[in-house]
């Protein structure tokens, strides 16, 4: 694989509190089709960093490459028709009248032919399994319905990288399977490269990579396995870790020596007959 965003010595600071950096000379390299999740307390520069990435942002000092082409103001238009991003809340992103108006809305503005403009939209919405609801307003869609249109409207763009960014954090559970299952579609099966922001932690775990930050520098970049293992030291950030990770926190606090290793639900069921059979 090659690297599609390559940054260095990235540096940034909001308004006048420039003393105070959000990030801080971070280093990251992310390889085409990779599924990267950041993750984060509040304030660490996940955010921040994403909107870096797309150009919506300037950094104080520090370089962003994006598809090989360093991100200024001569390549940034360039850059942001490589990137989709998915916000939060779906409902701030509607702007056409119906489902597929607002799909066809960013087409509209890069001058796509009305023929391709068709094509296009009716592809993005059979992906994200929409088609049907093509001539829907959007209130009458459910959040887990909102946020695949908003992810439609992407994919119609064909962009190389989508982020998501706290994409799933306003949707009840189902909607929430729904998305990560898409992104994990995505992902898989079209080979997009994926970003996600999230504090979700069964979302972050179905990522190649996790990259966590700490006061806008990163403090570990792993596979979920191994990111994991350090579960103690992700409650102690305030970050969320798996159930399993928490039951043996729990454990060891009553003096019951648990696995050290990384175990996923099935593996902490299997341990946990193991020991009650044993004691």
């Amino acid at each position: 694989m090659s690297a599609i965003i390559e940054i260095e010595k990235l540096n940034f600071a909001y308004g006048e509190e420039q003393a105070k950096k959000v990030l801080h000379d971070v280093d990251l390299t992310i390889e085409a089709g990779q599924w990267v999740a950041l993750i984060g307390h509040n304030g660490s520069g996940k955010s921040t960093l994403a909107k870096l990435i797309d150009g919506l942002l300037t950094p104080q000092s520090g370089t962003i490459k994006v598809d090989g082409k360093i991100l200024n103001e001569e390549n940034i238009w360039d850059i942001r028709e490589q990137i989709g991003m998915v916000f939060q809340n779906p409902d701030n992103q509607f702007v056409g009248a119906d489902v597929e108006g607002d799909v066809a809305f960013g087409l509209e503005n890069r001058g796509v032919s009305r023929e391709e403009m068709q094509k296009r939209v009716k592809e993005a919405l059979v992906a994200v399994k929409m088609e049907r609801f093509a001539k829907y307003e959007p209130v009458r869609l459910s959040g887990g319905q909102k946020q695949r249109v908003a992810i439609a409207g992407v994919l119609a763009l064909r962009p190389k990288i989508v982020i998501f960014d706290e994409s799933t954090s306003m949707l009840d559970p189902e909607g929430r399977r729904e998305i990560v299952s898409l992104m994990k579609k995505l992902n898989q099966e079209e080979n997009f490269t994926v970003i996600s922001i999230t504090h979700d932690i069964d979302e972050a775990a179905l990522a190649d990579r996790i990259i966590v930050l700490d006061n806008g520098q990163i403090i570990q970049d792993d596979t979920p396995k191994n990111v994991f293992e350090r579960g103690n030291e992700l409650l102690a950030l305030g970050l969320d870790v798996p159930y399993q990770e928490r039951l043996k926190h729990e454990l060891s606090q009553l003096g019951i020596t648990v696995p050290k290793e990384y175990l996923t639900e099935k593996e902490m069921v299997d341990w946990l007959w193991r020991y009650i059979s044993k004691n």
